[in-house]
């Protein structure tokens, strides 16, 4: 039964596009031409992760952390943090510039700007062995519980958690569904995926060491994207999208001695609101 509801909506989402995508061709001969056109917006997201195993070595230690949980940091609102220039990282925002390579589909690349913070004082299972002559850390770990306090572990991907990607989308108009036929206000929806590279600058403080705060290369990562766009008199545009994706970081420098390290990966859900343009250079 459950198999047969699945197909059936699958079924009827197919026909309803469809038929929604033949009457949507028409609409947009008569109302604009997206192909050849570039595109930029600024914004800001939201993000939550999933718990993550992280896995942390040096000359003197290889362990790992399970499940360990994390959130996100958003700034509080305020015109000046969120619009001014001096501020323009604290937040947690998206760029993103983009070329209309065929009428109903883009590519673009753009950073999302995500924080990611390890919860405070929270109790995981630890797993592997601690020697860095310290009888308050050192040991063989099977399965116990320790508290990640400020001597133990602080770890930040904090400006930021960067998620330097490509993404391919497909661009629908949809004033059809709603009965609009305004040529200065569309509706549009957005749908793609996109892969990518991260790279955070990851603030680190492990087993009492030298606290360390720096960018690098660490991993890789994939999402998928759904939006819905309003676009005002042809040229600018508001737009919200639900993003979902995985990410891996099997490079996360924790320290200036190339031979610690630590590595994670997890899912992410990111929701996010931009402000933009579209525009023809010639």
């Amino acid at each position: 039964m459950k198999a047969n509801y699945i197909l059936a909506v699958v079924l009827l989402f197919t026909v309803f596009f469809t038929q929604g995508q033949q009457m949507n061709d028409v609409d947009h001969k008569k109302k604009r031409i997206n192909k050849g056109k570039f595109f930029a917006h600024w914004g800001w997201n939201w993000a939550s992760y999933s718990d993550s195993d992280i896995r942390f070595k040096g000359e003197n230690y290889d362990f790992v952390l399970s499940d360990v949980k994390a959130q996100d940091t958003p700034s509080k609102f305020s015109f000046k943090k969120y619009f001014g220039i001096t501020n323009i990282t604290k937040p947690q925002t998206n760029f993103r510039i983009g070329y209309f390579f065929k009428e109903n589909y883009t590519i673009s690349i753009g950073v999302d700007h995500m924080k990611y913070v390890v919860n405070n004082d929270q109790f995981v299972t630890i797993d592997g062995t601690i020697n860095i002559g310290s009888l308050k850390y050192d040991g063989i770990y099977t399965g116990q519980q320790v508290q990640l306090t400020e001597d133990f572990l602080r770890l930040e991907h904090t400006d930021g958690l960067n998620y330097i990607n490509i993404e391919i989308k497909r661009f629908d108009n949809i004033d059809h569904w709603l009965g609009l036929h305004s040529e200065n206000f569309q509706v549009n929806l957005t749908e793609g995926f996109g892969v990518g590279v991260l790279y955070p600058k990851t603030d680190t403080s492990l087993l009492e060491k030298q606290r360390h705060d720096d960018y690098h290369l660490s991993g890789w990562g994939v999402s998928a994207i759904v939006g819905l766009n309003i676009t005002f008199f042809k040229h600018f545009y508001m737009q919200s999208a639900y993003k979902i994706g995985y990410i891996d970081m099997p490079d996360i420098k924790t320290s200036l001695n190339p031979l610690e390290s630590a590595s994670q990966s997890f899912f992410f859900f990111e929701n996010n609101i931009v402000i933009g343009g579209k525009f023809r250079l010639f």
